[in-house]
């Protein structure tokens, strides 16, 4: 099956309206995403993704069996997908000719924060680095304008470079 590649022109005519109307109403542009998971068995927790059903668990290094997937793993890999739709976002936008790219997302993590090993160890990732691998025969400053471009407008990059303010919230329910 051959995947018919999107022109700038196709994807201009599709934004256009919607673009439009979030100029014409800012409110109408400000959504609210929702994941819902559950604490399940063992030391898990389900996600209802809307797609599927993700069983989410320890990672390995804490004492997890490797059959669930990891929260770390699952946040590079959101940061992969986000970076990797918006890279192909803007090369169709600004007619970037692009023959194949490669996004890998690679974070460091020191378990000891999170196993309460060490007050002076954070938990949570110390470093996250993002990397291209692009295919393709445009020259320097056109790729330096992608990645700039594909950088400002990754949602996922930009809330982890400090965007969002995030808080929570709690309630008991008596059974």
């Amino acid at each position: 099956m051959t995947i018919r590649k999107m022109t700038s022109e196709e994807l201009r005519a599709i934004q256009a309206p919607i673009k439009a109307n979030y100029k014409e109403n800012p409110e109408a542009g400000i959504f609210t995403l929702k994941v819902k998971g559950t604490a399940g068995e063992g030391i898990t927790c389900s996600i209802e993704s809307g797609k599927a059903l993700i069983q989410a668990g320890l990672h390995p290094a804490t004492g997890g069996d490797g059959l669930s997937v990891c929260s770390g793993d699952m946040l590079l890999e959101a940061l992969v997908a986000c970076a990797g739709v918006t890279l192909k976002s803007v090369a169709t936008a600004i007619g970037f000719q692009l023959d194949s790219a490669e996004i890998l997302a690679e974070g460091d993590l020191d378990f000891r924060g999170t196993l309460a090993i060490s007050k002076e160890v954070p938990v949570g990732f110390s470093a996250i680095r993002l990397h291209f691998n692009i295919m393709g025969e445009e020259d320097p400053e056109k790729l330096y304008n992608l990645i700039r471009l594909t950088e400002r407008y990754c949602v996922v990059l930009q809330t982890l470079n400090g965007g969002a303010v995030t808080g929570t919230t709690s309630s008991l329910n008596k059974a």
